[in-house]
């Protein structure tokens, strides 16, 4: 039975932006997608709800159970409330747009999810990213990396850890060992908990062979800065080509927006096969300090439009608006209070400030004596209304 006082509690997961964290989240909206424009990348804006069948097709079909679904009663078709956008964006570009040269697109908007991502995330976050189509080349993901760091420096967050991986090397190793499909699943669980007991026990019941079933497991090892590539080099010489050549590209990215940001903070992780069912090189995300959680994440799906009639290489990322500004105190503005009146100058003096972009409030009959809520006021001075603090 549902209390007076339970009438306005929030599902789990479910939270609402109060102020004065909505005016900080708005404005570093507005920032974002400035940013995103500058960047040559156009916003596109999909419906909340489609039909079931778009949603969860091609990269889609990991969020099946994240899912919210609900019967069309239009059709009696089921739709489902989007859990991501990103499945949307790769419908737009394949099916809609239909461009020949590199398309970079861009979104924002909310998705809702069944159950929240990690201990204590949102079942309801503001969703906002960019992906690039139609380049296959490392420049793509190179820019992409480079844009969410951007992103997220215009956040005002630091320090932020940059991680990187490449999901063509477990792939490629387990292409070497002759693993089938259900072997491949089976192995990707104790790899993701980097149980290095039960990776040998399926590799020894596979009769894998000693050389390639020791690169397997060493991936357990590789993660930390940047030293681990060297030493991926040396434990996996006798890897095959493809292997070889992830590792290669992973390197060559590393390097080209290190140098081109700067950024001081690096990790690697050659097990870390996040989205590995529908990515199909780079990987890569942002982490805080001290959090378990990325605060963004994206990488390289290659061909994800081909469910949609047209196969495109793509990489992109996305992030949680709600989750940037609650990371970081928003910088107080200061407000003018006006007192109420019919003095024109007066009005045309509020008009003027406002127009600056100050924040002036009205100061109505009978609050006088309420809490002050502005740092400065007008006051008529000289015969001229005038800013003054208080």
């Amino acid at each position: 039975m549902v209390t007076p006082t339970d009438r306005w509690l929030l599902p789990a997961g479910v939270e609402e932006i109060l102020p004065p964290l909505g005016t900080h989240l708005e404005q570093l909206r507005r920032k974002v997608l400035d940013l995103f424009n500058t960047w040559g990348y156009e916003l596109v804006i999909p419906p909340l709800i489609e039909y079931l069948e778009s949603l969860l097709t091609g990269l889609g079909t990991d969020l099946d159970l994240e899912t919210f679904k609900v019967t069309d009663q239009l059709t009696g078709r089921l739709m489902g409330i989007r859990a991501d956008i990103t499945p949307q964006i790769a419908r737009i570009e394949a099916h809609r747009l239909r461009r020949e040269t590199p398309t970079r697109l861009c979104y924002l908007g909310p998705v809702l999810r069944t159950l929240p991502q990690g201990s204590g995330g949102s079942r309801n976050p503001l969703q906002v990213g960019a992906e690039l189509f139609g380049h296959s080349g490392l420049e793509s993901d190179v820019e992409i990396i480079w844009l969410m760091l951007e992103v997220l420096k215009a956040s005002n967050l630091a320090p932020v850890y940059a991680d990187l991986g490449h999901v063509g090397i477990f792939k490629g190793l387990v292409r070497q060992a002759g693993l089938n499909p259900e072997q491949e699943i089976a192995l990707f669980e104790p790899l993701q908990r980097k149980d290095r007991n039960e990776i040998d026990q399926h590799l020894s019941d596979w009769r894998v062979s000693q050389e390639v079933a020791e690169m397997i497991t060493a991936l357990v090892d590789h993660n930390g800065d940047v030293s681990v590539l060297d030493q991926a080099d040396s434990a996996l010489a006798k890897s095959a080509p493809e292997v070889k050549h992830a590792l290669h590209d992973l390197r060559h990215v590393y390097r080209a927006v290190r140098d081109r940001t700067s950024h001081p903070y690096w990790h690697f992780d050659l097990a870390e096969l996040r989205g590995y069912h529908y990515h199909t090189g780079i990987v890569f995300a942002a982490y805080l300090p001290g959090q378990g959680q990325a605060i963004a994440r994206g990488g390289r799906y290659d061909d994800i439009g081909r469910v949609f009639g047209r196969a495109r290489p793509a990489t992109g990322f996305s992030t949680d608006l709600k989750r940037l500004v609650s990371e970081v105190k928003p910088l107080p503005g200061k407000t003018i209070g006006a007192p109420w009146g019919d003095d024109p100058d007066l009005t045309a003096m509020v008009t003027q400030l406002r127009m600056q972009g100050k924040r002036v409030v009205w100061r109505l009959p009978g609050c006088e004596d309420q809490p002050i809520d502005y740092e400065q006021r007008l006051e008529y001075r000289g015969r001229r209304w005038v800013v003054t603090d208080i």
